[in-house]
């Protein structure tokens, strides 16, 4: 008779521990490899940035806590609400569901690059025009998102807007004058 066929504490306990040490070295080496750094290379807002990132790092939190750039807010940091909303290679998309490097090489847009030295893009001075915002947090992802929205000619009705623009959530419920922005500014676009 052999261990398979009668098996003891000390043969389930021996094969447990050979087991264990087989998972724990690799992922102990994976480990260790994630530690190394990447350098990506992004233009963001005219400007090229060459960076050393964590593979694991998220476009938003490049942004915002390598480069300083914190018009993109950090909401939800699970792609919910649309606070880190950039435009990446002329697409909107949310910053903290993609990490920096995949998009290595990408042209980023951030609201802190929409204006033209004291010019507002016509988006911001819409938005103002039309009060849409209270808080303000959700502005800058509100903003990027209607500038895709606009550009991308969804911008017809205010049923189309709604549509286009519910990616973007706002808390303080500003979404009339939002709609109405963005109404107003695809009026100055075409």
């Amino acid at each position: 008779m052999t261990d398979q066929d009668n098996p003891t504490r000390r043969s389930v306990l021996k094969a447990t521990g050979a087991a264990a040490v087989g998972v724990a070295v690799p992922v102990q080496f994976a480990a260790a490899a994630m530690d190394a750094t990447v350098e990506v290379s992004l233009r963001i807002n005219d400007v090229t940035h060459t960076q050393r990132v964590d593979p694991r790092v998220t476009l938003l939190d490049l942004l915002r806590e390598q480069l300083g750039l914190t018009g993109s807010k950090k909401g939800c940091d699970r792609g919910e609400c649309g606070a880190c909303t950039v435009l990446i290679d002329g697409q909107r998309m949310k910053s903290c569901m993609t990490l920096a490097v995949m998009r290595d090489g990408a042209e980023i847009t951030t609201v802190e690059g929409l204006a033209r030295g004291d010019r507002l893009h016509p988006v911001q001075e819409a938005f103002i025009r039309h009060d849409a915002f209270q808080c303000g947090f959700c502005t800058s992802g509100q903003i990027m998102s209607a500038v895709a929205c606009v550009d991308e000619g969804h911008a017809k009705s205010d049923d189309e807007i709604k549509e286009w623009m519910s990616g973007n959530l706002c808390r303080c419920g500003c979404y009339p004058n939002i709609v109405a922005a963005v109404r107003d500014a695809a009026k100055d676009h075409r």
